[in-house]
């Protein structure tokens, strides 16, 4: 057993979180995590504080493990939603894009936060607002990083911070766990290697895309939802890189749909757009526009497989992953093989 600073935080077995993932990372597969030993976190940027609710109270209800929500917080009903999570007392609260006003609040019923971070100085600055735990999000990784690479990234921040770090982008198996150690990190944060898993609600046709592809198979643009983002390489997201097939007449539908998705009545949707807006992000009327298109083409990947319209946010790892096996399958042989690994490593050095 890999016993680190993550794992005496969070009340887990092993130093592996799930990281959370919009429409991916719902109530079954944050429960099968925690169940299995790791870190789980639920997603709750595309509910509305109704639904939001409703999913933390689905997860207590399958399992009775600590877990983790992650909510973005220049995001739609942000607000409301931490606050749904603080009544709800939910053990570990982590954020991105944003300042987090409720540290105290969280702290207050023995909760922690943890903050999402793809620079070295947005992480030191997360610490010194007192985070308990950073998560350092890679290059490589699916959906949000930066340009830093982790090999880079997780040793200078863990020699600028004194909290735990959570190693995030290209990571799929032991090796990497064990990587991640050596590099000063405490624990890994795993996205694509957790959709392609039997629990997974993941399309099974994007699933295959997935394993067949190869390192070279992702894209890395702004044009996937407004931000810079990796998504695997389709028709669709090639299209969008080359800019043929984007319009802000095109998204209004789109936006139409995310108002309906969410709940939200007209005057929620136009203030929470104004919102975003004017926000820390600095959005602007065509990154909303990014972003409502973006959200329907991930749904069209995650519930319909459509391989036409669809995007999938997806890091450089699916290129490694060849199988789908269960999460307590992928997680007992990633902590095995990161145990040999560290037991092995001093064999490798010649004296």
């Amino acid at each position: 057993m890999l016993k680190t600073r993550m794992t005496e935080m969070f009340g887990i077995r092993h130093p592996i979180m799930l990281a959370g993932m919009n429409w991916i990372t719902e109530p079954n597969l944050v429960a099968v995590v925690c169940n299995a030993g790791g870190l789980g976190t639920l997603a709750i940027a595309q509910f509305s504080p109704e639904d939001a609710r409703k999913s933390i109270r689905k997860v207590r209800e399958l399992t009775n493990k600590p877990f983790m929500i992650n909510q973005p917080l220049a995001f739609g009903t942000a607000k409301e939603n931490i606050q749904v999570a603080l009544e709800e007392k939910v053990p570990f609260i982590n954020y991105a894009l944003g300042k987090p006003w409720f540290i105290d609040q969280v702290h207050a019923y023995g909760g922690k936060v943890v903050g999402t971070t793809a620079i070295a100085k947005h992480a030191q600055k997360a610490a010194e607002l007192g985070c308990d735990a950073v998560i350092v999000t890679g290059h490589e990784a699916a959906a949000h990083g930066a340009d830093g690479t982790s090999l880079v990234l997780i040793p200078l921040v863990t020699s600028l911070v004194k909290v735990p770090v959570i190693a995030a982008g290209g990571f799929y198996d032991g090796r990497g766990l064990a990587a991640a150690l050596a590099l000063g990190a405490e624990g890994i944060s795993m996205g694509t290697r957790f959709i392609l898993t039997k629990e997974s609600n993941v399309h099974e046709r994007f699933k295959q895309r997935c394993l067949k592809a190869t390192e070279q198979d992702t894209l890395y643009s702004t044009v996937f939802d407004g931000m810079p983002g990796r998504a695997l390489k389709t028709k669709k997201a090639e299209e969008l890189v080359k800019g043929e097939s984007f319009g802000l007449l095109k998204a209004v539908p789109n936006a139409l749909r995310v108002k309906k998705i969410m709940n939200q009545s007209w005057g929620q949707f136009v203030v929470n757009a104004f919102k975003m807006m004017g926000g820390e992000e600095g959005r602007n009327v065509m990154q909303l526009a990014y972003m409502a298109s973006g959200a329907i083409r991930q749904q069209k990947a995650i519930y319909e497989g459509d391989e036409q319209e669809g995007v999938l946010f997806c890091g450089q790892v699916t290129g490694a992953t060849k199988d789908l096996p269960s999460v307590k399958e992928l997680i007992d042989r990633t902590v095995a093989q990161a145990e040999e690994v560290l037991k092995k490593g001093p064999s490798k050095v010649i004296s």
